[in-house]
């Protein structure tokens, strides 16, 4: 039985910890703040409850495999998991109003026809086809395995090229797509969105980003009841079930290192931890050499949570996008649950917006319109008076509202970027850390490290850095 120290306590961390407790290892998480769940986190005041990380699920089978891997209790027997559908709503500047089925490609071909028209339905299908396409030669080396000893083949973009009569050309660029394969901006602004919800810019992503609306429209979209927090604490229960303990506000400042291989860590408070080898479920300061994608404009998540009188109406889509123009605020996300558990009673709604806000140099500085609380409150109203494009009426029914933005990720998790998902392509700029680390016995799990951000691809992390520990080489496929 191996000692195994876990910095962190966010979702791949725990995924982590459970897998390595369940194969009969003595696991310790140590985390900075009080709680667990890392960025997927909740915010409640006077009945109201708001989640304020990522608001829906997708690939929950990622989840199911962790409780059937770690104990008797299916995951649906932790959770209730509530199939969202429609998945979502999307509103364009010109009045355009369309409405996505969930995981139904047919149902969104059809949609996209009936609303957009000129055969905007059938380019969205052939589309799908080519994002398909990709998805089959990158599942594996991005979600279910570790990342190859060499990963220079997955910096090259495997996004098919477009057939145009006898010549085959290639697209570079999510941006390229919208213009040269959709030919219509609401498809293209569509198509945008998946991008900007991570934190992709469209016009520099590689066109290999597709495979994040094919993930959705294939496999739905999922919501789990009570909140995204409510899985953040079913994952915290199965670890503690299994025996993992738990050292809250504890900030590990440092890796200890002997003989050439990690053997502890160092807290804030001066103390260290003996340990045979360690599970990095955070981002280490840089001066541990923790890798980050080097890009000069990094993004966050701006959040407002509404405490709404009156009930939520009749038919309302849970998710809405509003698309815009305004290079500022090009999109607002609507999030409004069907869910009773998160206000005080009957006449009020819980409602959560969410914008994708650029964040310069690694700072909360700069010239940002959030980056001060005036100017976060400014934001704010601008960001509602958007959403009321959705919800009409939006801001006679506030009671009152709670402001978030990426200096509140900053002290939450440690830092201020959302991490999106790995991509190909981009001579593998979107390649997030190995979970293998360059020193031995140090693995990195979480949103920062493979397969990257998002929570399917978290908990998939854990799943990677825990199998490595126990199986060691070879591990699907790992060198």
């Amino acid at each position: 039985m191996a000692r195994i120290a876990v910095i962190g306590a966010g979702m791949g961390a725990m995924a982590a910890a459970a897998r390595l407790a369940v194969a009969g290892h003595r696991v310790t998480v140590y985390e900075r703040t009080a709680t667990h769940g890392g960025a997927v986190g909740r915010f409640a005041r006077d009945g109201f409850a708001f989640d304020t990380g990522p608001g829906l699920l997708q690939l929950p089978a990622v989840y199911r495999d962790l409780f059937v891997k770690t104990g008797r209790e299916p995951l649906e027997q932790c959770v209730e998991l509530v199939q969202v559908d429609p998945a979502s709503r999307h509103l364009f500047d010109d009045g355009t109003d369309v409405v996505l089925p969930n995981a139904s490609r047919a149902g969104a071909v059809a949609a996209l026809d009936a609303a957009l028209g000129g055969g905007a339905g059938a380019r969205w299908g052939a589309f799908l086809d080519r994002a398909r396409e990709t998805w089959d030669r990158t599942r594996r080396p991005l979600l279910e395995e570790p990342l190859p000893a060499d990963p220079g083949p997955l910096g090259r973009d495997p996004y098919p090229a477009l057939r145009t009569g006898l010549l085959r050309r290639g697209t570079s660029t999510l941006g390229e797509i919208g213009g040269r394969e959709l030919r219509d901006p609401r498809l293209a602004a569509l198509l945008a969105s998946y991008a900007l919800s991570y934190g992709f810019d469209p016009l520099t992503a590689p066109a290999s980003a597709a495979v994040l609306p094919y993930m959705e429209q294939t496999f739905g979209n999922w919501y789990v009841r009570g909140g995204m927090r409510a899985l953040a604490d079913a994952v915290y229960a199965r670890c503690l079930a299994r025996k993992v303990e738990f050292v809250f506000s504890a900030e590990v400042t440092g890796v200890r290192e002997k003989d050439g291989r990690a053997c502890g860590l160092e807290l804030a408070d001066g103390s260290g931890v003996d340990a045979d080898q360690v599970v990095a479920g955070a981002p280490l300061p840089s001066a541990l050499g923790w890798p980050h994608r080097e890009t000069d404009l990094r993004t966050g998540r701006f959040v407002v949570c509404l405490a709404l009188r009156g009930d939520r109406e009749a038919g309302t889509v849970h998710r809405t996008v509003v698309h815009r123009t305004e290079r500022a605020l090009p999109m607002v996300t609507v999030l409004r649950p069907d869910d009773p558990a998160l206000v005080p009673g009957p006449g009020h709604e819980s409602l959560t917006l969410t914008v994708t806000v650029p964040v310069i140099g690694g700072t909360v500085g700069g010239a940002q319109e959030w980056a001060t609380e005036e100017h976060a409150a400014a934001f704010a109203d601008r960001v509602v008076a958007a959403a009321e494009t959705a919800a009409p009426g939006l801001r006679e029914r506030v009671l009152w509202r709670e402001v978030r933005t990426p200096a509140d990720t900053l002290r939450e998790t440690g830092s201020l970027q959302v991490p999106g998902p790995a991509l190909a392509g981009a001579q593998g700029q979107l390649l997030p850390a190995p979970n293998r680390s360059p020193l031995p016995g140090l693995y990195l799990a979480g949103g920062w490290s493979h397969p990257g951000g998002g929570l399917a691809h978290a908990g998939m992390s854990g799943a990677l850095a825990a199998g490595l520990i126990v199986e060691g080489e070879g591990f699907r496929g790992s060198q």
